[in-house]
């Protein structure tokens, strides 16, 4: 085999080699770091749910916020989550969360001031999570569905805040059956 031949097989080699490498790595980030979105349509009905005895009856804004840790669309409300967090609590909204039941994992350090209640009277029948109720001061269900449509929320496309802003002044807010698309894990145990 002459020299120039040998070159050219080596580089091809080479080129190859580096070829498959980088598809590797590229396979992997992609199925450890990227996850596709899956638009769910979601039927959230809040009539089974109650706040446990000690919480019921008149009293602050309750929000109790629904999350499973293997979700990845919790990634997407957290830093909102948060932002509500640090923008109601000093206006007397106190923070709840119900992790999904069987499932473990904890939130963020950003979301410590949400007080864990180990289960809420209906929330087995809840359909997805991420997902939020809220109370009014008189203790009735005003709000039980998603934190937005879409991949992620934010305050642009929240529904959160003017349930909050309506209750904080005042205004009675009944939106106890909603129906939205996005990004949502199902919150029944699996039959697996």
């Amino acid at each position: 085999m002459r020299p120039s031949h040998r070159t050219t097989l080596l580089a091809s080699l080479l080129a190859l080699g580096c070829a498959i490498v980088l598809w590797v790595a590229y396979d992997w980030f992609q199925g450890r770091f990227l996850r596709a979105f899956s638009q769910h349509t979601a039927i959230f009905s809040g009539d089974p749910l109650r706040l446990p005895a000690d919480l019921a009856g008149p009293g602050a804004i309750r929000l109790v916020h629904f999350w499973d840790p293997a979700c990845p669309c919790n990634v997407g409300n957290q830093q909102h989550l948060s932002e509500l967090v640090d923008k109601y609590v000093p206006q007397g909204v106190e923070f709840y969360a119900v992790q999904k039941p069987g499932s473990h994992g904890q939130l963020p350090a950003t979301l410590n001031n949400l007080k864990p209640l180990p289960s809420l009277p209906g929330s087995s029948q809840i359909p997805a999570s991420p997902a939020v109720a809220i109370w009014d001061r008189s203790g009735q269900l005003a709000y039980f569905g998603p934190y937005s449509e879409g991949l992620t929320c934010n305050s642009s496309n929240s529904f959160i805040e003017p349930i909050l802003e309506a209750l904080s002044g005042g205004r009675a807010v009944n939106a106890t059956h909603t129906m939205a698309v996005g990004c949502y894990c199902p919150w029944a145990p699996s039959d697996k």
